[in-house]
């Protein structure tokens, strides 16, 4: 896989940042420190470059077929502005990637979003009825799976003979996530017409006027905190960045933030490859609407029925000294696995060690006690049902 940069690459490496290779992205893994970009957005409020996630736009007469196919929840209930958390899932029901769906203004031509923006002011933030015609989508795969999401979407409408436009734009986007409990002075701050945005609600999104550039602004995240997410054409990423004077957060505080909160990361919570789960198995079956036939559909339908799935994904809390890792056994505490680690660090915000992973049901209620193999010993553990914290 060829090395990929974000657009404002240099301008992290000025601030002091150092890199990581993410999903094939050299992308920031810390400005200052872990430990202080976690406090600021728990405390405070943190900006994360997270332009490595990809950009799939679809539009035409057959776009909400299309999405409907190739998404495990129904794009038919979105209104222009709204978004859903989905899963993609492959025939056997297993998990490809997760994603949010995001409906556009009406008559926005896949591959020309960027472009359609800029050709907005700062009258038009918040109005969403400034435009009409046909639907038209922005799938945000995770990072590195934006070409396969793109061969997906392609073959299924090829093969389907469906009438829909599909654009990898990518290198188009730039975006940037703002969160924490001050995301909204934040905001404030740096946007033309706040008030368009700080009134959305959770998952809305509005166009919106941001350090003087021409966005797409939703309040989502990855954190558990208050925040948005801000997607503006590439060549305008610094201006954007720019118009707010936060503390610059790294994927080492983004990694330890959603671990607090149990979200999955993709590729190591699950993986079709190295960790193939279904959504039940990893705990997003709200995402799963049987009612639709999308792709994986009846595979879902009958571990439902069936009784659910033999695992799930849940927390540990560790009772004893020791950093639970991805890949680290779980047991009952005579040496018997029950299953294992996927995710593990030691909660800046708790100063607890905790992990996420996969436990036989008959493990995974609430307060059962349990064991982590660590370096070969087995430390004493509790079951939580995440998020580790209160928010």
């Amino acid at each position: 896989m060829s090395e990929r940069t974000p657009p404002l690459h240099g301008v992290h490496e000025t601030r002091g940042a150092t890199f990581t290779d993410f999903g094939g992205w050299q992308m920031p893994v810390e400005f200052d420190s872990i430990r202080e970009e976690h406090a600021a957005v728990r405390e405070a409020v943190g900006a994360f470059d997270v332009s490595h996630m990809g950009e799939i736009e679809v539009s035409g007469p057959d776009a909400t077929t299309l999405m409907n196919r190739l998404t495990t929840n129904d794009v038919t209930a979105l209104e222009p502005g709204d978004s859903q958390y989905a899963a993609i899932t492959n025939e056997e029901g297993t998990m490809l990637d997760d994603t949010v769906v995001y409906r556009l203004p009406d008559g926005v031509e896949a591959g020309s979003a960027t472009a359609s923006l800029s050709g907005l002011d700062d009258e038009t933030d918040g109005d969403l009825d400034a435009t009409s015609g046909e639907p038209a989508y922005l799938l945000v795969p995770n990072a590195g799976h934006d070409g396969e999401a793109m061969d997906r979407w392609v073959d299924y409408r090829d093969g389907n003979d469906l009438d829909a436009a599909v654009a990898n734009t990518t290198a188009d986007w730039a975006m940037f996530a703002v969160q924490g409990p001050e995301a909204v002075d934040a905001m404030d701050d740096a946007a033309a017409s706040p008030e368009a945005i700080t009134g959305l609600s959770k998952f809305q999104a509005t166009l919106a006027t941001v350090g003087g550039v021409a966005s797409w602004v939703a309040r989502t995240g990855y954190t558990g905190e208050d925040g948005f997410e801000v997607m503006c054409p590439a060549a305008d990423a610094e201006a954007v960045w720019s118009a707010f004077d936060v503390q610059p957060c790294g994927l080492g505080a983004r990694d330890t933030l959603r671990m607090e909160m149990g979200f999955l990361l993709s590729g190591q919570d699950f993986d079709p490859d190295e960790e193939p789960r279904t959504p039940y198995e990893a705990g997003i079956g709200f995402v799963v609407d049987l009612d639709t036939e999308f792709v994986g559909r009846d595979a879902l339908a009958t571990q439902r029925a069936d009784g659910g799935p033999d695992e799930t994904f849940t927390g540990v809390k560790l009772l004893e000294r020791g950093v639970p890792r991805s890949g680290y056994a779980v047991t009952d505490g005579d040496l018997t696995r029950i299953g294992h680690l996927t995710s593990g660090t030691m909660s800046p915000t708790l100063g607890e060690p905790i992990g996420l992973g996969y436990l036989h049901e008959e493990y995974a209620e609430p307060g059962t006690e349990v064991s982590v193999v660590v370096r070969g010993d087995e430390k004493r553990a509790e079951v939580v049902t995440p998020p580790f914290l209160d928010r």
